[in-house]
C-alpha cells in the first residue's frame, strides 16, 4: 500500500539517502569542520592562496572578490599558493536591428588560471571559468556605461565563484 501514499514514500526514501550519505564520509565543502585531505582545515588552506595582481578594472574586481571570498576579510595565512589568472572580454550584440543598433549586448567574461606551489614553483591545478551577463542598451551613453560596468561586476563574482569552488574541491580532496 506504500505506493498509494506518494508524499510518505517520497520522505522515507528521502531519510534513507541521508543516513547512506551520512555513512560514507561526505562531508560539505564550506562547513565549519571541512578539512583537507591532510587534515588541514580548508577555510585556513583557502586563506594560504595568495591571488597575483590581474590588469584592468574587471582584473582588479575579480582579484578582490577572490580575495575576500578565500580570507572572509580577515588577514590572509602566509601563502602556500600562488594563483595566476589570465582573463579575457568579450561583448556580444544582441537584439540588433534593421538600422545595425544592437539592444542588447552580452558580456562574457573567460578567466584562466594556474594554482602554484608557492615552495617549488610547479603548477599543481589549472583550469577555466566563464561567465556571460547580459545587460540593456540605452540613447544616454552614461546609462550604457553603467549598465556594462554592471555586467562586467556580475560576471567577475560569477567567475570568482566558480574559481574558488574549483579550487577548495581540488585542494580539499588532494592538499
Amino acid at each position: 500500500m506504500w505506493w498509494r501514499r506518494p508524499a510518505l514514500t517520497l520522505a522515507a526514501l528521502a531519510a534513507m539517502a541521508g543516513f547512506g550519505l551520512s555513512a560514507c564520509g561526505f562531508q560539505p565543502l564550506y562547513g565549519s569542520n571541512t578539512t583537507t585531505a591532510g587534515g588541514a582545515r580548508l577555510a585556513e588552506v583557502m586563506s594560504s592562496v595568495d591571488v597575483t595582481s590581474i590588469p584592468g578594472r574587471v582584473g582588479q574586481k575579480l582579484r578582490n572578490e577572490l580575495i575576500f571570498s578565500n580570507t572572509g576579510g580577515n588577514y590572509a595565512a602566509p601563502s602556500r599558493y600562488k594563483l595566476n589568472i589570465a582573463i579575457r572580454e568579450r561583448v556580444l550584440n544582441q537584439l540588433v536591428q534593421i538600422s545595425g543598433n544592437a539592444r542588447g549586448q552580452v558580456y562574457q567574461l573567460q578567466a584562466d588560471y594556474k594554482l602554484v606551489d608557492a615552495a617549488n614553483g610547479k603548477v599543481i591545478y589549472e583550469g577555466t571559468a566563464i561567465s556571460r551577463a547580459p545587460y540593456s542598451r540605452y540613447q544616454e551613453i552614461f546609462a550604457n556605461v553603467r549598465a556594462r560596468y554592471n555586467a562586467e561586476d556580475r560576471a567577475a563574482k560569477t567567475v570568482a565563484e566558480s574559481i574558488k569552488t574549483q579550487i577548495a574541491a581540488y585542494l580539499a580532496s588532494s592538499a
